[in-house]
């Protein structure tokens, strides 16, 4: 069991390999060593994590285990930002998926960069330095949870909470090959998030393995009295994918990878590799799922992310990133009656969405079409932005689930990966699918020694 995942790490406390104390400074040691000033927005002083290391006792399934949070997410004692300095302020309490991590030995090491206001997919929308991809220093590190999947990458630490409501739980997961699982809605409480979508924000997982992921996911998976979205919902059990499933893919005509052949060839492999899992594919029409995707930010729910910062947007708009300030400001301008629209046709495609599983167990579609450099993004950052959720932005107005994994890692370091998607409550369907996937592929876990380099 390799001692970067977080099932090594525990074991090798229990073991009395290494203590707690001695991982968390590696840990620290790894941080400077990796030298992205990018990664966090808030670090805990290394002494007083030492101590809380030196007095932790064996209480859980993360026992030592380091953890880097998002910074749309509070931890008691630290800012939490959203990636806004003027919308700061110092959480007095945990997030309550927080809570649930130190309550199973969790240590939290800081605070995590992001795409401002968790507005977009790239990992440079941020007033701070933006992180550096793991795998190449020329990619963008994909957002919003930039730093969090980075973190995991680069082997900061083996797990990183995000947040997902239009792919950033996946999104930078594939860009930084690693796992992202995004849960069922209401599974993990938000409570303690800051809103992008409240009706539809998640809290997400990085990993370098689905089984960690799964682990994290089984701590943190609780219903909340106190979270008006919290769903009591079942969490099942992780275990070898089972042959014979049906597995949709897109129609040939409708599988977009815009004009990446690399993109689109290791997407073929992906499918021959399910197929020699003994896994049945059947195409599906994708068209009221892409039609989906456009209303999370061309219908009401841009109005949801305008009510979520429309203190600071309307009082200092000055310190939103332009780009960020640009989307989020359209929200404004929405009413009642384009809500109503939108709802009436989104149950509507919705009801499509359930004939679709009527035929297939889950899907697996890539997670994100094509790989962009910084400086294609900075030159064009909102189309090719939209053209990264071209597969994630539909999954929470849809009600699914869905585990990422990598499926391809070229010699000079540019990713691909699949996202296994089941209808909500179905985690650990997508998840066990993933897990399959993953083994067959025998990919580098993170970020392999000789590409982390060149990230330095």
């Amino acid at each position: 069991m390799s001692v970067r995942t977080a099932s090594g790490i525990v074991e090798s406390h229990r073991k009395g390999a290494v203590t707690p104390a001695e991982t968390v400074r590696r840990c620290y040691e790894r941080i400077r060593s990796v030298g992205d000033p990018g990664i966090f927005i808030t670090l805990r002083d290394q002494n007083e994590v030492l101590a809380e290391a030196h007095s932790l006792k064996d209480n859980g399934d993360l026992y030592g285990v380091p953890v880097a949070v998002k910074d749309n997410i509070d931890v008691a004692g630290l800012p939490t930002t959203a990636a806004c300095p003027a919308f700061a302020y110092e959480a007095e309490e945990d997030a309550e998926a927080v809570t649930r991590l130190k309550r199973a030995g969790a240590i939290i090491i800081g605070k995590t960069n992001l795409d401002q206001f968790a507005t977009g997919l790239v990992g440079l929308r941020t007033p701070y330095p933006a992180p550096r991809n793991a795998l190449r220093c020329d990619l963008i590190p994909g957002g919003s949870s930039s730093g969090s999947a980075v973190a995991v990458a680069a082997g900061i630490v083996p797990l990183a909470l995000g947040t997902d409501t239009a792919g950033s739980g996946r999104v930078p997961a594939m860009l930084n090959n690693i796992v992202g699982l995004k849960p069922s809605l209401g599974l993990v409480s938000t409570r303690g998030v800051v809103p992008a979508c409240r009706t539809l924000d998640c809290v997400s997982v990085f990993t370098l393995t689905v089984d960690d992921a799964w682990t994290a996911l089984s701590v943190i998976a609780a219903y909340d009295s106190n979270d008006p979205y919290s769903r009591n919902r079942e969490l099942g059990s992780l275990g070898e994918a089972p042959t014979g499933l049906t597995v949709g893919v897109p129609l040939a005509s409708q599988r977009l990878f815009f004009d990446d052949r690399r993109g689109a060839g290791d997407y073929e492999a992906a499918l021959a590799r399910l197929l020699h899992l003994g896994l049945a594919l059947t195409e599906i029409d994708m068209a009221p799922l892409y039609e989906t995707a456009g209303l999370l930010y061309g219908g009401p729910w841009l109005a949801e992310r305008y009510f979520a910062v429309r203190k600071v947007l309307d009082d200092n708009p000055g310190a939103l990133h332009p780009v960020t300030r640009e989307i989020i400001a359209a929200g404004a301008k929405l009413n009642a009656i384009d809500a109503f629209a939108a709802f009436y046709r989104l149950a509507e495609l919705r009801r499509a969405a359930k004939k679709i599983f009527k035929n297939v167990d889950a899907l697996a579609l890539p997670t994100a079409p094509t790989v962009y450099t910084r400086a294609q993004v900075e030159a064009d950052p909102i189309a090719l932005n939209s053209r990264l959720g071209t597969y994630t932005n539909f999954v929470n107005l849809l009600d699914l689930c869905g585990t990422a994994v990598p499926a391809a890692l070229q010699e000079d370091g540019t990713p691909f990966g699949i996202s296994f998607l089941a209808p909500g409550g179905q985690d650990a369907l997508a998840a066990s699918l993933a897990k399959a996937f993953h083994a067959d592929c025998a990919l580098p876990l993170g970020a392999p020694a000789h590409l982390a380099a060149v990230a330095k």
